[in-house]
């Protein structure tokens, strides 16, 4: 008896040592539950909800009033600026890791929900293009595995003449080795030095879009310096990256509304095409400083080239005999789209919860810096005479009415490092 009473008040105080775990293991399990639907609601479902309620503007056609007309297509556009993606300099990994997981998400379920035809990034796209090279240095006597991503010589001479460089952002390079921006090449400068191309290859993958979405950037400050910080080099990798052939020529970009026009009536493909249909010009605000530069002189006069094409376009009847027999633009006025605002004093008469905080509104912006010159602003109102203008640069919302009533509407910053609320404008 004694044996069988021992036996059971052992086995009864294993069963009272087992409760607890069990209660510790549930609790665990509870808390693990727990911590995973917070992350999966705040880091990947709010997006869902928050978009969800964003929806197109409505347009008013002919058969909505009672007409006989039918109801006229519409182009869906996207307008997001300033994302600010940070670089090997000032970026910490983990603020990178935090503020490109919240534009990611926040891009690929607007993609999802909204369904943008186009999307225009109104410039500052990275944070240190003025900084950053694409360059790496191969040394002297550069490793087998290097030289073999070079198979169509894309390395050149470097400025000191005692090695070669590679630009890792050159499509053979990235071609033959694709994990080159990645790799942990200990080899002096190549960290840092292959930073454009780390930043580059961020982007893409933050801003992914499926073949039938347009993505069309112009060139912020920080992508390629303010003017005294601008060169050749630095415009021709930004063009090399986001197409220079509508970037910085000052070329209209002419989308066709689906359903408007048949593909035998246009040329380049359904979507980027040259019909007349609707203009898109794509302006390099930070080339606009006025001192005569080589950059700045070009741009110019590939202004006026645009501006004398428009003005050709708008005489249907009797089309004067210097415009030629060339390719029309579309007849309606264009859309001007830039980095840097026109010019106005402050943002004192912007409103709404998109706007500059109250403690900001009323300080002087800064001609060249803040704003374009007013000489530049008169130029562009009155060479390309646009509908509408965009701008970004500001990181807030505004809308301001130049000269003949021309709207200029100033896109909010993308970026949680620059406000608490980022945020995009859709327009139809």
């Amino acid at each position: 008896m004694a044996a069988g009473d021992m036996a059971s008040t052992r086995l009864g105080a294993g069963r009272q040592h087992l409760r607890p775990l069990k209660r510790r293991g549930l609790v665990l399990l509870r808390l693990t539950a727990i911590v995973f639907a917070v992350l999966l609601f705040c880091e990947f479902l709010i997006y869902y909800l928050v978009i969800f309620r964003c929806s197109w503007p409505a347009v008013k056609t002919p058969a909505d009033a009672g007409g006989l007309g039918t109801p006229e297509p519409v182009l869906r556009v996207m307008f997001l600026a300033d994302s600010h993606l940070l670089g090997a300099v000032r970026g910490h990994w983990l603020d990178k890791l935090r503020r490109e997981w919240q534009m990611e998400r926040a891009f690929q379920t607007a993609l999802w929900l909204l369904q943008p035809e186009v999307v225009f990034i109104l410039g500052d796209i990275f944070d240190e293009g003025k900084w950053s090279s694409s360059q790496v240095s191969l040394g002297p006597n550069p490793p087998s595995s290097l030289r073999e991503c070079d198979p169509a010589g894309a390395a050149g001479p470097h400025p000191g003449g005692t090695h070669s460089v590679l630009d890792v952002s050159a499509e053979p390079v990235l071609r033959t080795c694709p994990d080159l921006r990645a790799s942990s090449l200990s080899l002096g400068s190549v960290r840092g030095r292959q930073a454009w191309a780390d930043d580059v290859g961020r982007f893409w993958k933050i801003f992914r879009h499926p073949p039938h979405v347009q993505l069309r950037a112009v060139a912020g400050n920080h992508d390629i310096g303010f003017h005294y910080q601008m060169n050749t080099y630095k415009i021709k990798r930004f063009e090399k990256v986001f197409n220079p052939e509508r970037l910085f020529s000052w070329k209209g970009i002419n989308f066709c509304v689906p359903g408007t026009q048949s593909p035998a009536d246009c040329t380049g493909g359904p979507w980027l095409i040259s019909c007349p249909c609707l203009s898109f010009v794509m302006v390099n605000s930070v080339a606009l400083e006025g001192d005569g530069c080589d950059i700045c002189s070009g741009a110019e006069a590939e202004l006026l080239e645009i501006s004398h094409r428009l003005n050709c376009s708008r005489e249907q009847e009797h089309r004067p005999q210097e415009c030629g027999d060339g390719q029309r633009l579309p007849a309606s006025a264009p859309i001007l789209l830039q980095h840097f605002p026109l010019y106005r004093r402050n943002d004192a008469n912007c409103s709404g919860e998109d706007a500059a905080p109250p403690d900001e509104k009323y300080t002087p912006f800064k001609e060249r810096y803040d704003v374009l010159s007013q000489e530049a602003s008169r130029k562009l109102l009155w060479w390309l005479r646009p509908r509408l203008v965009l701008s970004g640069h500001t990181h807030s919302a505004c809308e301001v009415l130049h000269g003949a009533g021309v709207l200029e509407v100033s896109v909010p910053s993308f970026s949680w490092r620059n406000r608490n609320n980022p945020s995009f404008i859709m327009k139809l």
